[in-house]
C-alpha cells in the first residue's frame, strides 16, 4: 500500500481532466490533454441504470449535455451516445478512461453517491473495472462509507475521504468532522483548499496519510495547498500557476 500511495502522490492533478471552453470536463479529450502535460487525472464516476461506472460529475444531464433527465436513469448504451456540450465527445465509461490512461499518469476516481443512496452498486462497478488495472489509481468519496467499503473488500486499492469544512462552522459540527476524518479507514484525504491550513491536515500528515487538495484555481490557492503538504488538484489559473512555477 505504501508504494501505491507514493505513486499517487508524485504529481499534481487536473481536476476532471485538463478541460477548458473547448474541451469538456470528465471527457476523454480532457484526459488526453492531462496526459500530454504530465498531470494526474481526477475524475468523477456515477452509475448507469444497468450498473456501469460512468465518468460524469452531475446527477442531472442538463449542465453538461443540454439534455434533460437523470443521468442514473439511463443505460450505458444510451449514455455513451450522448454528446458533451460544445464538442464531439460523448460520456465515457470508466473502462474507456482506464483503457486510454493505461498507467501513463495516476488517477483519482471520486465516487459520487447522492444522499440516502446505497453505495454497493457503484462501488462494485468501480471494483470490476479496476480488476487487472496496473497503473497508479485511488478511489475517494465524500461519503465515508466508500473508503470503508474499499478498505474492507479491496485493501490494496488506496481509498480516500473527501473533506470540506464548509458545512461544519459550529464547534460541534467541526469536532464531528475531525473525529470522522481521524477514525476513517481512509488511506488518504482530499481536503477543500479553502479550509487550509487546518487541524485535520496537520493530524493526517502526522499519521503519515498523504494529502490532496481541491479545487486549486489560483496561484494563491496553489501556494496554500503546497504549504499544507498537499498535492494540488487544479484547474484554470491553478494549472497556469503550476506550470509557471514548476
Amino acid at each position: 500500500m505504501a508504494d501505491r500511495l507514493a505513486a499517487l502522490s508524485k504529481v499534481p492533478y487536473a481536476h476532471r481532466g485538463l478541460h477548458d471552453a473547448a474541451t469538456p470536463e470528465n471527457s476523454l479529450a480532457a484526459a488526453r490533454a492531462a496526459i500530454a502535460r504530465g498531470f494526474g487525472i481526477e475524475c468523477d464516476v456515477r452509475k448507469s441504470s444497468d450498473g456501469r461506472a460512468m465518468v460524469f460529475h452531475d446527477a442531472q444531464l442538463d449542465r453538461l449535455t443540454g439534455r434533460e433527465g437523470d443521468m442514473g436513469g439511463l443505460p450505458v448504451g444510451e449514455l455513451t451516445t450522448i454528446r458533451l456540450t460544445g464538442s464531439e465527445e460523448c460520456i465515457p465509461t470508466l473502462r474507456d478512461l482506464l483503457d486510454l490512461v493505461a498507467g501513463q499518469v495516476p488517477l483519482l476516481i471520486e465516487v459520487k453517491i447522492d444522499s440516502g443512496r446505497q453505495i454497493n452498486p457503484l462501488c462494485r462497478a468501480v471494483r470490476r473495472d479496476l480488476e487487472g488495472y496496473a497503473g497508479p489509481v485511488g478511489v475517494m468519496s465524500f461519503d465515508p462509507r466508500v473508503p470503508a467499503w474499499f478498505a474492507l473488500r479491496e485493501p490494496e486499492i488506496p481509498a480516500g475521504l473527501v473533506v470540506t469544512e464548509e458545512n461544519a462552522r459550529t464547534l460541534m459540527k467541526a469536532m464531528a468532522l475531525r473525529t470522522m476524518a481521524a477514525h476513517s479507514p481512509a488511506s488518504f484525504l482530499a481536503l477543500d483548499v479553502r479550509d487550509l491550513p487546518s487541524r485535520i491536515a496537520r493530524k493526517a500528515l502526522a499519521r503519515g496519510r498523504p494529502l490532496f487538495s481541491w479545487t486549486v484555481r489560483s496561484a494563491e490557492q496553489l501556494e496554500t495547498a503546497l504549504a499544507a503538504g498537499a498535492q494540488p488538484i487544479m484547474e484554470g489559473a491553478g494549472v497556469a500557476a503550476w506550470e509557471a512555477g514548476h
